[in-house]
């Protein structure tokens, strides 16, 4: 092929590549733009060593038909177009997959992993030896050429001088074109990794400033794309996540102001109540009713478990009992109203609500209650030092609709004397051992206390009972009630 002109050599290869420079156009159209915005790299790479594959395989048969030249020429020519087209297709692949990129960048088209890894070591293993493969290959080439050549040159010091000199420049010409071919690619290759780079820091800068309004291009089917789904499943996450603390927050508004933010102002009595709950929301609950003839109602409930569900079904529990006050005429009488009413609403979700209901009458100076599968309440009599169970038979609400319930009545108090109401979180609380807080220390606890306030030995209650749970963590809602019983009979 040294001996065909070099005008006729370059009118063959423009020709070649002219022709695959028209088919590219509809084929890139055909075969690449139509497939995922992931595939079309790898497709523009088939696509583009393809074609020139085909330029030199037509160079090969027109050198072999139309002038007759060896099939080792023509091979040379399949190898030199194999090896440009592998560079030309790495670039244009590189530039289609920036082009996906900033197209997701700009419409975030895809939001999850891909369905497939292809690795990016991998990638950069099988460019990186197929460089150094076809280095070797053209560097052996010329130099066993070259070698060839000297053998023909005229054996005088200034003819080989000039000939070492031609290949000298030859090789140079050669390494710096594969040398400008290399860095093109490095280049390429590394802006598509600091696109990738920006686009993940930039969304993760927004994220960790609370805002997640963006998501991270998935555009390539490597570490990146699977690095930027899961990211992107973070960023959904967290929001939902903020989205619900966002909702519990208010709930946990809405059920406290539910609760009665200050105690009664009875004559003769000393209240404090408060809950606690493990959760943002929970299933305990405690209020206050002005009862018919100057009488007061208080009730301690504890729904079924804790947290949202738990809420939701104390939330309902209070409405029936407030609906059914407009008809009060004693405790027992008002749970059985409200009994066949959480009984239909809990019927599918198996719900139950323990309750303790007491009306303190200050002028009569009685006490009547209902338990209605809650823990008893305790009156410690202050001047004996004696408690006293207000106990009682009855089952939680929402059980058995048909169920009556039964009320027990207290005709005596001494003054001073206390009553406390609490849900089951205190008695069962645990410290780090194990050891529940139990009713010897509740009792213990108001003992000591009873001098004091009602907001006091509330206080007290709570205090004991956080120091002897120290880091466990509380495991259910906590709700109290302290009354204080300032009036006796002979006061009346």
């Amino acid at each position: 092929m040294e001996s065909l002109p070099p005008v006729i050599l370059g009118v063959i290869f423009f020709t070649g590549f002219a022709i695959a420079f028209g088919l590219r156009i509809p084929l890139e159209q055909r075969f690449v733009d139509s497939a995922e915005v992931a595939m079309r790299p790898r497709r523009q790479f088939v696509m583009e060593g393809a074609l020139c594959i085909l330029v030199g395989i037509g160079i090969l048969l027109f050198n072999r038909l139309a002038l007759q030249f060896p099939v080792a020429n023509g091979l040379v020519v399949v190898f030199g177009s194999l090896m440009a087209g592998f560079f030309i297709a790495t670039d244009m692949a590189l530039a289609r997959e920036r082009v996906a990129i900033l197209e997701a960048m700009q419409h975030q088209d895809r939001l999850k992993p891909p369905e497939r890894l292809y690795p990016m070591s991998r990638k950069f293993s099988a460019i990186a030896l197929t460089t150094a493969l076809f280095v070797a290959v053209v560097i052996g080439m010329v130099v066993s050429h070259d070698i060839a050549w000297l053998r023909q040159v005229e054996n005088s010091q200034t003819a080989l001088a000039e000939a070492g000199m031609a290949v000298l420049y030859e090789i140079f010409f050669i390494m710096g074109v594969l040398l400008i071919w290399i860095v093109n690619l490095i280049v390429s290759y590394s802006s598509n990794l600091n696109l990738l780079f920006d686009s993940e820091t930039s969304v993760l800068e927004n994220v960790s400033r609370g805002d997640f309004s963006r998501m991270v291009p998935v555009a390539t089917n490597d570490e990146f794309g699977f690095i930027a789904g899961h990211t992107n499943r973070m960023i959904d996450g967290l929001k939902h996540r903020i989205e619900l603390i966002t909702a519990l927050k208010m709930a946990e508004e809405v059920q406290q102001s539910l609760m009665p933010q200050t105690p009664p102002a009875v004559q003769g009595l000393d209240i404090s109540g408060q809950s606690i709950y493990c959760d943002e929301t929970g299933g305990d609950y405690f209020d206050y009713f002005d009862l018919p003839g100057n009488r007061l109602g208080v009730v301690v409930a504890d729904a079924a478990d804790h947290g949202i569900g738990a809420a939701l079904h104390m939330a309902t529990a209070r409405a029936f009992l407030l609906y059914s006050l407009q008809s009060y005429t004693d405790p027992a009488a008002l749970l059985n109203a409200v009994n066949p009413f959480l009984t239909r609403d809990g019927a599918d979700t198996g719900r139950f609500t323990a309750l303790f209901l007491l009306e303190i009458d200050p002028g009569a100076h009685t006490l009547r209650w209902v338990r209605a599968g809650h823990d008893p309440a305790w009156i410690y009599d202050i001047q004996s030092g004696r408690f006293q169970e207000l106990s009682g038979k009855g089952m939680a609400l929402g059980v058995d609709a048909g169920h009556q319930y039964v009320e027990n009545v207290l005709n005596h108090w001494s003054p001073g004397s206390i009553i406390v109401i609490a849900t089951d979180g205190i008695r069962e609380a645990r410290n780090t051992a194990g050891d529940m807080f139990g009713q010897e220390r509740f009792r213990t606890t108001i003992r000591n206390n009873a001098g004091a306030s009602a907001e006091a030995i509330k206080t007290a209650l709570l205090e004991d009972l956080g120091t002897f749970r120290g880091n466990a963590p509380q495991d259910d809602d906590i709700t109290l009630v302290v009354i204080k019983l300032l009036a006796g009979p002979q006061d009346g």
